[in-house]
């Protein structure tokens, strides 16, 4: 089934392959791409997967988590516009078909150079610590739908087919939806929890013509008891009551493709990483991990079954991974499979499995080496395979 396309509202993806949004902390500083950027980009158009996920684009300067993190601006969006058409025409020339691009807008909360956090979070803080005066005030996060809004539309006129608004990771709206304990608009109630999210989502779909795809990449759960915690029990046990709630309200409102993730990986990286070696232990097996995966893409692709839903967790898996990949559609637990480390690590690794020589010692080691670059303050890309990471890592480790 890799090989098939798929129709999602008016928009053909020409496979079930998805490129995951990985972050290289690589642009310039007013966030347009630079040549490292266009690099990568220019390896996933000559991957033949169907559709390109962009990295994380942030909606204003105060959101970003570093320096040279992406963001479209009205001066920046020729660059984007040209770049995009050479990657299609790339694509083009080499398979016959253009991929489908969709931008991630984000706000990273927490993570950005200066904390602007929903809550006190004491799990969290344990390894950022913050005060009082970095929580974000209502006032503030009323202003954000407006940003997402014109972010989306730049991106429409950029050349994307699709804007994804970004709920996981610990981020901004993925933090609000766990402010049980927040005062005011933004926290308590499950409606206020969830209305910034909520807001922007609709702000963005009456910001896009009805072609672009609407999409959001979800930490289902964040794996966090709660009440510091979404999607979790206070045994820090899979809940699925509020994330169903919050999904069937995206769906009136028409969203077109959810793209699955779990967990926080600034506090719990194996449950979104799946980890294989290095100097990290996790407090479960990879096993357990890859199980959640699926359990939560059955169930919601069992329960909203006209979403496009796209799996998560694959990298893992090395040599079963395109085997993995065919199980999943298959078996309907998804309708896309998505690749991260992986496609940094062998950019090649559709094109080569098309052609029938996929090498699968060329796949992630899921060692995070790429993680590893990116908490240390430099561009993030594979370390094992790729000579230039490689080198950066090494002088990290010096």
């Amino acid at each position: 089934m890799l090989n098939t396309s798929i129709h999602v509202k008016s928009v053909t993806i020409p496979n079930r392959v998805v490129l995951q949004p990985m972050e290289g902390c690589d642009c310039n500083t007013d966030g347009s791409l630079s040549p490292l950027t266009e690099a990568k980009y220019i390896r996933a158009a000559k991957s033949g997967a169907g559709l390109i996920w962009f990295e994380a684009c942030a909606v204003c300067p105060e959101g970003r988590t570093n320096p040279r993190q992406m963001m479209l601006s009205r001066d920046n969006l020729p660059v984007f516009r040209d770049f995009l058409a050479v990657m299609r025409r790339i694509s083009k020339t080499i398979f016959g078909f253009n991929p489908i691009l969709i931008l991630q807008l984000t706000h990273s909360g927490r993570q950005s150079i200066t904390p602007m956090i929903a809550y006190r979070h004491p799990l969290y803080e344990e390894r950022r610590p913050v005060t009082d005066e970095n929580i974000v005030t209502d006032e503030y996060l009323d202003t954000l739908p407006a940003l997402y809004a014109e972010s989306a539309k730049l991106a429409v006129e950029a050349g994307f087919d699709g804007v994804d608004v970004k709920s996981c990771h610990g981020y901004l709206f993925q933090e609000l939806l766990s402010a049980f304990h927040r005062p005011g608009r933004y926290g308590g109630s499950f409606e206020n929890r969830s209305r910034l999210y909520m807001d922007c989502l609709a702000a963005v779909k009456a910001a896009v013509p009805e072609r672009c795809l609407l999409t959001t990449r979800l930490s289902v759960s964040d794996m966090v008891p709660k009440p510091y915690g979404f999607g979790t029990t206070e045994e820090n046990e899979l809940d699925f009551t509020e994330p169903d709630l919050l999904i069937s309200h995206m769906v009136e409102m028409g969203l077109d493709i959810l793209n699955v993730t779990v967990g926080n990986p600034y506090y719990n990286p194996h449950v979104n990483r799946p980890y294989r070696k290095g100097g990290y232990n996790p407090p479960e097996t990879p096993d357990v991990g890859l199980a959640r995966f699926e359990t939560i893409e059955k169930h919601i692709k069992d329960r909203f079954s006209t979403l496009a839903v796209v799996g998560s967790g694959l990298s893992y898996y090395r040599d079963d991974l395109m085997k993995q990949a065919e199980r999943l559609l298959t078996e309907g637990i998804c309708d896309l499979v998505g690749f991260g480390r992986t496609w940094l690590a062998y950019p090649d690794f559709y094109r080569d499995y098309r052609a029938g020589v996929f090498y699968p010692k060329m796949t992630c080691l899921a060692c995070s080496k790429c993680t590893e670059l990116m908490r240390a303050g430099k561009v993030s890309g594979c370390a094992v395979y790729n000579s230039y990471y490689r080198r950066l890592y090494k002088e990290i480790k010096k």
